[in-house]
């Protein structure tokens, strides 16, 4: 297929990344989609372990092209900080690391004003990771935000910025007590501007015109089904589109241009901050299956919550996305697992639901339907999955339309 899109099927952190760096060698442009730079796509490549937030992970095949898209939300200076820790990894982005001239800035406005919002929220806050994401995408919803292509202007990128910042700061004072610290920003800002130009260009025809030449490319999602701000558990949710819908509205590709779409899934579930999780194990169980799996955020460190795999998350992930294969990761957690429960669906006071609740209050009030599998403890490989793994995948397949695939890390 010469266009495919990865995306997450679950609350993110899936392991997308690792599916996508498998995928990347066989596609010519690795393009992202949506998000900033809170997702951590972690990936062990050469012997050097790269943490990418902003830049594809294809940006480590040597052949390949990495696309920032339009979709995406780039604070320059995390992107210079990132393509120098590729330097220094040994990996060149000369010529093949391109950044759409269409796509929002972050500054440091956008963290004050986040971190001030979460404050302000106090018990209610979204738990967020403090990079100023959301802040930027309501900046670019309401027609303020300042683009890359501001950039290569910088006299009219000197005057929008004062025009914001003057907006921004007596939002602010009036609605948080405190004063925005801009000083030096437009110096600071034109100095990485300087870093990143050569990088700058139109993705939307790059990619159009290599897909009209037969080039191939793969789509790479960042967070997950369950986040999308329209689809997810919102409002606990990120700030764009996570799901495969963005992948043509974030980099300007036709739908039709989409001839798969692959969703990633752990054979458990997790998500970070607070919400609705309908699958979450106790304390006791959550901390193991967490050392296990090493479910500590890439980018920010955070403990995730780990609940059971929820089978009815995955129907509605397929639905959303049109996912015709899945990819499920991290069975090996599950190696001394006596039991492992899985989510077949929900009740809600006392009767059976068969649409996701579009309201995060009744999802939170809602009790699963829970079906388990037994298995004798034991260490598996690659081509010994755990001794519960065909029924665990026979449940999967049953549940949904979607083709089962599956990977052992």
């Amino acid at each position: 297929m010469k266009s495919v899109v990865v995306v997450g099927a679950q609350w993110g952190d899936e392991g997308k990344g690792k599916v996508v760096d498998y995928l990347a060698g066989s596609f010519d442009y690795i393009a992202r989609c949506f998000g900033g730079h809170n997702a951590g796509h972690t990936v062990i490549f050469d012997g050097h372990r790269f943490v990418l937030q902003l830049i594809p992970c294809g940006i480590l095949r040597p052949a390949a092209h990495a696309v920032i898209g339009s979709g995406v939300v780039v604070d320059p200076a995390a992107l210079v900080s990132e393509i120098e820790t590729l330097h220094k990894g040994g990996v060149d982005v000369s010529g093949r690391l391109h950044l759409s001239n269409r796509a929002h800035l972050i500054f440091p406005y956008h963290r004050q004003m986040e971190k001030a919002a979460e404050a302000a929220l106090g018990a209610n806050k979204i738990g967020t990771t403090m990079r100023g994401i959301g802040p930027a995408y309501e900046d670019k919803m309401a027609r303020r935000g300042l683009r890359v292509c501001d950039l290569l202007d910088a006299e009219g990128f000197r005057e929008k910025l004062e025009r914001v910042l003057r907006e921004k700061n007596a939002v602010c004072q009036a609605t948080y007590g405190v004063s925005l610290d801009s000083a030096a920003l437009l110096q600071d800002t034109m100095r990485l501007a300087g870093q990143i130009r050569d990088y700058i260009t139109d993705t939307a025809e790059l990619l159009n015109g290599a897909l009209a030449q037969g080039r191939s490319v793969l789509f790479e999602g960042a967070q997950g089904t369950m986040l999308d701000i329209d689809h997810g558990t919102y409002p606990f949710v990120t700030s764009s589109s996570a799901t495969s819908g963005g992948a043509t509205t974030g980099l300007g590709v036709p739908p039709a241009r989409i001839n798969g779409v692959i969703g990633v899934t752990k054979a458990y579930t997790t998500r970070v901050g607070t919400g609705p999780f309908p699958t979450e194990m106790p304390d006791l169980e959550a901390t193991e299956v967490r050392d296990r799996g090493k479910e500590y955020g890439a980018v920010t460190g955070r403990p995730r919550r780990c609940g059971w795999l929820d089978l009815a998350v995955l129907r509605y992930a397929g639905m959303i996305n049109g996912i015709d294969s899945l990819v499920v990761t991290k069975l090996d957690v599950f190696d001394t697992q006596r039991e492992i429960q899985v989510c077949t669906g929900y009740r809600y006071r006392g009767s059976p639901i068969r649409e996701m609740p579009a309201a995060a209050e009744e999802l939170a009030k809602s009790r699963r339907n829970i079906g388990r599998f037994r298995a004798g403890a034991r260490r598996h490989t690659e081509s010994a999955m755990p001794r519960n793994c065909p029924r665990q995948r026979a449940s999967i397949c049953v549940s949904s339309p979607m083709r089962c695939k599956w990977k052992s890390e």
